[in-house]
């Protein structure tokens, strides 16, 4: 319609006053306005040698005169909104009933690569990674609805001193144990140990600051740091015990990690392993060194100076030649855009805190030679934070993710069972429901907000049948559902004379920008943009639903009509939705 729009506009403008070389600007018209799309006038003056009013007032009266679509206009200062035909309005709609991809365009050529998760296996997934996945998920779906190829990937970090702090500690306190004889998930189990080693560590630190060591001198000097980091060296010198060890504890988390993807309805295209990537990054920063673009200091670490860049001096490796993470996350770069060659981007899903971190990575691959390095972009997002502040993963303050999807299908069995609408749902299909509620509340509750906010997390309010919640939305589809199944067959019977009510044409509008709202979405990686519009659908939805009769018995023709809006409306919250990683339920 836009664009049917912007034609009649310009060939209007052309015979008023000779052709207007520029892009016209067309709007969605504010609520508080008549009309459904506004001419921006001020850039036509130039062309018309008129004021404002005066143009726009020339303008509608041409534009209603000659173009059949268009019916009234409103004049506010130097805008034009333009009111379209009720007819123009029911076309949409009937071609809209043909086209259940809706929004959705013809795959290009355009391959993306988007990283999220991106997990240590030294501890469970918690809610900061629920972010990371549902988010980076998302973007991924939204790139695809927008018709680029998509390969959704993470790299496992996999090797480090943090993964060798969990190692120790199981190997000093574990007493043999494993998810089998503990009954714990695996990567509970080694997440368990990570706050063992912290507890030790801290116990050492107090004990060597009792006798009389700097404080800071302590933290270096604790003897179960230094053990951690004589079993990083042995580990990258492939000693047979330490990698023994590290395969056995690593194949536990991974297990529990295949748990928690599963119930949080994530997948992955491909997965990196930094215990492989990271030699990768070691023959670069060698190959940099060699070109001068690197150097070394005289303990034998390595770095690079980004002073003039007005960054800092990075290291890349440390002075007993071990990997840090700029290493392998140069070798990961490198690897995938080799593996990849049509590779057009490549998103990073982290957390703002690793702002700077990106900045030099891109920077030091530009400076490697690597004109990719442009495609090469940080998905920023804010922290996910608790009404008693941050959460210290080795401290064991954190909220894991298992434990909080579970919780949040309990509540959301609870608070259905309040409702007292299961008549009849057997009981496998009372579950199913549950996990759907419960996940669709969590899942909405992150997505709804800008990826660049921070979130105060309140289970509480995600799980509520009103508001601007995930099972708001899933009921307002489900009983969309059961009104046209009681109608049964009704089929489309020639809309073409109907007057809209404002509430009809409402919905129609919201429908409309679905369109423009998924590809923008996509290409700002927003997807509160999609949670958004769709809470906006089902609000304008419901005021015609509690206003309005779908099925009137006199009416076949606006029975049809109201109902063909209905389902179209379903099919837009269900799209949506999916587009969240949301699943729809057939009964609530």
């Amino acid at each position: 319609m836009e664009e049917e729009l912007r034609s009649a506009l310009a060939e209007s403008i052309e015979r008023l006053y000779g052709a207007f070389e520029g892009d016209l600007q067309i709007q969605k018209t504010r609520k508080e306005f008549e009309g459904e799309f506004t001419l921006v006038v001020f850039p036509l003056l130039r062309t018309s040698k008129k004021k404002p009013e005066e143009t726009a007032e020339e303008i509608g009266r041409d534009l209603v005169e000659n173009f059949e679509a268009a019916v009234a206009f409103q004049v506010v200062k130097g805008f034009l909104n333009i009111s379209l035909s009720d007819k123009r309005w029911l076309k949409f709609l009937n071609d809209l009933m043909g086209d259940p991809r809706h929004g959705h365009k013809p795959k290009d050529n355009r391959q993306i690569m988007v990283e999220y998760s991106s997990p240590n296996t030294n501890k469970p997934l918690h809610l900061g990674h629920i972010r990371n996945n549902l988010l980076g998920y998302s973007v991924a779906r939204l790139l695809e609805a927008s018709g680029r190829k998509v390969e959704k990937v993470q790299i496992i970090n996999d090797r480090g001193i943090h993964i060798c702090k969990s190692m120790l500690a199981w190997q000093k306190f574990g007493d043999g144990e494993t998810p089998e004889s503990s009954g714990m998930k695996g990567d509970h189990l080694v997440g368990k140990y990570y706050v063992r080693f912290d507890q030790e560590y801290k116990k050492e630190i107090s004990v060597l600051i009792a006798g009389g060591t700097d404080a800071k001198e302590a933290e270096k000097q604790a003897p179960i740091l230094l053990e951690a980091q004589s079993m990083l060296v042995k580990w990258e010198a492939k000693d047979p015990e330490v990698y023994a060890l590290w395969e056995r504890m690593n194949s536990w988390v991974y297990t529990g990690f295949d748990a928690t993807y599963k119930r949080m309805g994530v997948t992955f295209d491909q997965l990196y392993y930094e215990s492989e990537t990271y030699l990768v990054g070691k023959e670069k920063i060698q190959e940099g060194l060699d070109k001068g673009v690197f150097f070394k200091k005289e303990d034998g670490s390595v770095w690079i100076d980004l002073t003039e860049d007005g960054l800092d001096q990075k290291i890349l490796l440390r002075s007993d030649g071990t990997a840090v993470y700029m290493t392998q996350d140069i070798g990961t770069a490198i690897l995938r855009f080799e593996e990849y060659p049509e590779l057009s981007k490549l998103i990073y899903t982290v957390g703002n805190e690793q702002n700077y971190h990106f900045k030099v990575l891109f920077l030091i691959l530009k400076k490697l030679g690597y004109a990719w390095a442009e495609e090469c972009e940080h998905l920023s997002y804010g922290m996910v934070t608790l009404p008693e502040g941050k959460m210290k993963s080795r401290e064991g303050t954190v909220v894991d993710a298992d434990e909080l999807m579970a919780e949040m299908v309990q509540t959301a069995q609870e608070k259905t069972e309040e409702l007292g609408k299961l008549e009849g749902m057997a009981v496998d299909e009372k579950a199913d429901l549950y996990e759907q509620i419960g996940l669709a509340s969590l899942k909405y509750f992150i997505l709804k907000v800008d990826p660049k906010k921070e979130i105060m997390f309140n289970p509480a309010e995600s799980i509520d049948f009103n508001g601007n919640t995930g099972p708001f939305l899933q009921y307002a589809f489900v009983r969309i559902r059961s009104v046209a199944k009681k109608a049964g067959s009704f089929g489309q019977k020639g809309w073409a004379d109907i007057k809209l009510d404002d509430r009809e044409r409402n919905i129609l509008k919201v429908l409309y920008a679905y369109a423009d709202t998924l590809e923008e979405a996509a290409q700002q990686l927003n997807p509160a943009l999609i949670a958004n519009h769709c809470y906006e659908l089902v609000k304008t939805y419901n005021t015609f639903y509690q206003n309005l009769p779908i099925v009137n018995d006199d009416d076949e023709v606006l029975t049809s009509f109201r109902l063909s809006l209905s389902l179209k409306v379903g099919e837009v919250i269900e799209s949506s939705l999916g587009l969240l990683g949301i699943e729809v339920p057939e009964k609530m």
